[in-house]
This record gives C-alpha cells, structure tokens and sequence, in this order.
C-alpha cells in the first residue's frame, strides 16, 4: 500500500515501500464492496475514513486556548488555524476530545458541559464541519472511566447520572481514587453508560469513528472493585478485571458498528504491553487479534531508542508481530511533545535522547513508513 508521506517543513521524508496488507476500507471516503449506500439503520452520511492514517490527537488541554472565553467565530478561526496546519502536514485523521473527565465538548443529554466549553455554540459540531470540509476524518475521543474530580463532582446538579451515583457510593458504579472518580467497569449499567456517550455522538452528529485511550483501571488497589469481585465469584482479580474491560470495549465496538461498518472504532493504549496488561487490565494483545474489538489501534510508543525500558524499535516490531495475522490497523502513537525536552521515565541512557538527537521524530517517521503499520499519529 503506499502511504502518506508528511509534508512538514520540520520534516520532510523521502516515501519508503511497506509490506503489504490487506486493504479494510478504501483511501477516502469508506465504502463497502457491497454498495455504497447507507446500512440499515445507519444515517445517510457515508463516514470519511482513510486506510493509512496520518492523524493529529487534538486534546481537551488545547481547549483552554481556542475554545474558553471565545466567540463562536473565534473559536472557529483558532481551529481552521489548527486545522490548516495539519492539512499542509498531511494530516488527514484528527481525534477530537469530546468526553475527557466525565463531562461533553457536544450537545450532551447524559453528561454535564466540559469546564472549557463556556460560549452558546457547538464545539464538535464545528469541528466537524471544519474537518470535513479539509478532507479531514474526525474521530470524537472518549476516555471512558475517568470522571470529575470530588470538587467538580459536588457542584454538578443530582439530574447527572453519575452524580446520583457518586451520592450513593453503596451502588459500587464509581470510585474515588485520590481527588478524581472512576466508573468501575464490573458493572453492566457502567458499560451501558460509557456506549450511551458513543451511541450519543454517532446519532448526533456525522464523525467518522469513535476514539478511546489508556485510561481504563485507575488502580491495582483489590478494595476499588471488591463488592462486585467478591459477587462475581471469580477467583483471578487480575484476569475478571481484564474480562471487564474487554466486556467494556466490545460494548463501544459493537455500538459504534451498529451505525454501519464504515464507521471506526479505534484504541490508543500504552505501548508497553506488559502495563497495559498488568496494570491497567487492558489486554491490548486480544483487542489487536481481531477487529470484534477494534477496527484500528494506535498504541503510544513515546519511547525514545535508546529508553531502558521500551526502546523504539523492538517496541515497534512488537506491535507488528500482534497485528501481523489480523484486519486490526496498526497506527503508531508518537510523541511529538517529546521533541527537545528530557524525559526522565527512559532511565539513564535514554534521559537526554531528546534533546540531543534533534532528528528522533523523523527518524520514528521513517522507520514506521518502512514497517509494516498502517500510519502513525502524532500527539503534541
């Protein structure tokens, strides 16, 4: 397949040959081989996707900046601004945060408006309408577990579901772990929870995909979930959470497909394996077999080469392994805010990588271009 190159200023690579994979959807807008019009019970939108990625996290962080305090035509100039940037990069896939902290950056009728989203106007609606018209995919973001902290909690009106239940701590369905709630995923009515966020999004308004990332058990502390652990009657702690979680994802895969298999369900989780299993119960081995889970997962390799721990390119090669027998995309999460600034998770030998090496992006770039993932994803 050939591939995106990134047309950056910073960077500009020469295309390199990847190996082949079989193509799942089509370089524009998605279509099937059946027909190109709508399934049953899908919307008459025919959802942009693109087989390679070259996408953009755009997170809520961004919002205190381009969306607080601004009038719509404001916000709407800060954004194309953004938006043009990354088109002249080659950017055609963006994740959009629109439901970080147990709140909504959309018209929501299930969660209260995010802490940033102060003007009278739709912020995913904009955006929407500002990608689509650059050729741009939108994926709307969720973090599904991670709610507000206690402060934000108590000041939300009792009609949020998720305030009567953190009223009633007896139910078991949120935890406090520090300042912040968490949903426990043992629970069905969490799941049918965090899936009413994507069903929501996808019946309002004409994204592209649903996007999750690493934000799943906020601990291994056996008292978060231990009601439901001890009800349950499972003996492994760490195997039954991973079931919920799997439970969890499968429920946001099968929400977003029955709008139609045009639209993507995508994963972002860490890129060391060994935490995701062991310490967040994200068994992101599973998800990358088989696309019951997932259409595409991007996991976030924000390692240097020279990082004691996941070292780049065994990281990589890691991952491929894990997609290489699947029609699960392999995106490749990288760490553009990384660039110049030291990084003092990579132990010693890695510590400085970023700064010294002013070329570790491009050299990440092109490594993945050669390998056999389908895009990468930039997040800064």
């Amino acid at each position: 397949m050939k591939k995106l190159i990134l047309l950056s200023v910073a960077f500009l690579l020469t295309s390199c040959t990847p190996q082949t994979k079989d193509l799942r959807y089509d370089t524009g807008p998605s279509q099937t081989s059946e027909s190109s019009a709508p399934e049953s019970g899908a919307s008459a939108y025919i959802p942009l996707n693109y087989t390679n990625q070259t996408a953009l996290w755009i997170p809520y962080m961004r919002f205190a900046d381009i969306l607080q305090g601004k009038t719509e035509n404001e916000y709407r100039s800060e954004l194309s601004t953004l938006l043009d940037e990354a088109a002249e990069q080659g950017i055609n896939t963006v994740y959009f945060h629109v439901h970080p902290n147990g709140d909504a950056y959309y018209d929501s009728d299930i969660f209260p408006r995010g802490t940033y989203w102060d003007g009278d106007y739709d912020p995913l609606a904009i955006a929407v309408e500002e990608a689509h018209s650059r050729g741009i995919s939108l994926h709307a973001w969720l973090n599904p577990l991670r709610m507000q902290t206690e402060e934000q909690m108590s000041q939300l009106p009792d009609s949020f579901i998720a305030k009567k239940w953190a009223d009633s701590p007896e139910s078991g369905y949120i935890r406090l772990v520090g300042e912040r709630w968490y949903l426990v995923p043992a629970y069905n009515e969490v799941s049918d929870l965090v899936s009413s966020a994507a069903e929501e999004i996808l019946t309002k308004y004409e994204v592209d995909g649903i996007h999750i990332d690493d934000y799943f058990y906020p601990t291994t502390d056996p008292s978060f979930d231990s009601e439901a652990f001890a009800a349950g009657g499972a003996s492994d702690l760490s195997e039954w959470r991973r079931d919920n979680v799997t439970a969890m994802v499968k429920s946001l895969r099968d929400t977003v497909h029955s709008h139609g298999s045009r639209y993507k369900f995508g994963i972002s989780p860490q890129g060391n394996l060994t935490a995701d299993y062991e310490k967040l119960y994200a068994d992101a081995e599973l998800w990358s077999s088989d696309t019951a889970y997932c259409d595409y997962i991007v996991p976030q390799i924000y390692y240097g080469f020279e990082n004691e721990t996941c070292p780049f390119e065994p990281t990589l090669r890691r991952w491929e392994q894990l997609t290489a027998d699947s029609d699960v995309s392999l995106i490749i999460g990288l760490a553009e805010y990384k660039v110049g600034k030291e990084d003092k998770w990579a132990g010693e030998s890695g510590r400085d990588e970023w700064v010294t090496s002013p070329d570790i992006l491009e050299r990440q770039i092109r490594l993945v271009k050669s390998s056999f993932a389908d895009g990468y994803a930039l997040y800064r």
